[in-house]
C-alpha cells in the first residue's frame, strides 16, 4: 500500500495517521504514525546484516526500490517483546529528519483523519514507561492508539543520528540577546534547544509544550501590548515551533499568529522532522518565515537570529 494522497487544508489543525498493531506477548498493541512521514507500506523484506548493529531490534538493511539502503527495525523487539514472525507482517517505510527508516509491524489497519484537538498529550507515567517514545494518545470507541515519536526511537537506536549542535562562530558575549518562544511536545528536544541556544548567548528561551498553550501565552502578551500601549517586541522577538503537537499543531499556530494584527510581526520558524517540498509549501501558505529539518540546529539558530535582527534591529 503506497502512501495516500488525501489532501488536508493547511492550517486547519488536522492530521492523518496510519494505525498499525504489534503483537506483544499475547496481546495486540495499537500505534499510529503521521501519514506525512510514510513513504510506503509493503511486505516484509529480506535483509542483510549490518556491522555494529547496536540494538537487537535492528534486523539489518534492504535495498528500497533499487535506490537506497534502508535499515529495518522490528517494533516488537524494540518494545521488549518477542520478534514479529507472522507471514503477513508489514513493513512501514518512513522518511523524516532527512533519513529513511523501515519498521516491521504485525499488521496495518487503516488511515484516520483527525483533529489535533483529538490527540491527548501523554502523561508523565506513560512517557517514562515508553522511554519518551509516545507523543500522543488517541481514544477510539474500542481501543487506544499511541502515536509514536519516531525521532526518539531512531535516536535511541542510532545515537549518531540524533540532533547535534555545532556552536556558532559568533562570540558568546553578544551585545544584545533576544527573547524567543520555543514550542515542541518533545521533552528531549525542548531541553536540547533550551540548553544550546541559551549557551550560545544570542537568545533567552520561553517554552510551551503544544500550539494551544503557546497561543494562550501569545494572547496574554497581546493583551499586555494593548493595555500598556507597548510593541510586542518589548516582550518577545521570535518563535520556533514544531508541526506535530497535541491540541494545536504548528501550522495552525503559525496561521493564527500571522492573521493577528499585533502578533504577525513576530518571525516564525517551523522546526520539524517532516520538512520536505510538500511541507515547505504548507509552511509558505501559513506565512512562516523559515522552515528547517530537525537535525539542522546550527542553521536554525543562525537564520532565526538573522530574521529577528532584520525585523527588530
Amino acid at each position: 500500500m503506497a502512501q495516500t494522497n488525501i489532501l488536508l487544508e493547511t492550517g486547519t489543525n488536522e492530521l492523518e495517521i496510519v494505525e498499525f498493531y504489534v503483537n506483544q506477548d499475547g496481546y495486540e498493541a495499537h500505534y499510529g504514525l503521521n501519514v506525512a512521514k510514510v513513504v510506503e507500506i509493503g511486505r516484509r523484506q529480506p535483509v542483510t546484516s549490518m556491522p555494529e548493529m547496536r540494538h537487537p531490534s535492528i534486523l539489518g538493511a534492504f535495498l528500497h526500490r533499487n535506490q537506497r539502503v534502508v535499515p529495518l527495525i522490528d517494533m516488537a523487539l524494540f518494545l521488549d517483546s518477542k520478534p514479529i514472525e507472522n507471514e503477513d507482517a508489514k513493513v512501514i517505510v518512513t522518511e523524516f529528519n532527512e533519513l529513511c527508516t523501515a519498521f516491521l509491524v504485525s499488521g496495518v489497519n487503516r488511515i484516520y483523519r483527525l483533529s489535533w484537538t483529538d490527540v491527548e498529550a501523554p502523561g508523565q507515567y506513560l512517557q517514562n514507561m515508553s522511554r519518551s517514545s509516545v507523543t500522543g494518545v488517541v481514544r477510539l470507541e474500542d481501543r487506544v492508539i499511541f502515536l509514536l515519536d519516531l525521532e526518539a526511537i531512531v535516536a535511541e537506536l542510532h545515537p549518531h543520528m540524533a540532533m547535534r549542535f555545532e556552536e556558532s562562530d559568533m562570540a558568546q558575549n553578544v551585545a544584545k540577546t533576544y527573547n524567543i518562544l520555543h514550542v515542541d511536545d518533545s521533552r528531549s528536544i525542548r531541553k536540547l534547544l533550551q540548553d544550546l541556544l541559551v549557551k550560545e548567548g544570542r537568545f533567552t528561551v520561553e517554552q510551551r509544550v503544544n500550539g494551544q498553550e503557546a497561543w494562550d501565552y501569545l494572547r496574554q502578551l497581546r493583551r499586555r501590548c494593548e493595555e500598556e500601549n507597548r510593541p510586542i517586541s518589548d516582550f518577545l522577538h521570535g518563535i520556533i515551533t514544531d508541526i506535530e503537537m497535541p491540541s494545536m499543531d504548528g501550522l495552525a499556530l503559525c496561521k493564527n499568529i500571522k492573521e493577528d494584527p499585533i502578533l504577525k510581526a513576530l518571525p516564525v520558524a517551523i522546526f520539524s522532522s517532516m520538512i520536505n517540498d510538500s511541507l515547505a509549501r504548507k509552511c509558505s501558505v501559513v506565512n512562516a518565515d523559515a522552515e528547517f529539518a530537525k537535525p539542522d540546529l546550527k542553521a536554525l539558530a543562525d537564520k532565526l537570529y538573522d530574521l529577528i535582527t532584520s525585523t527588530w534591529g
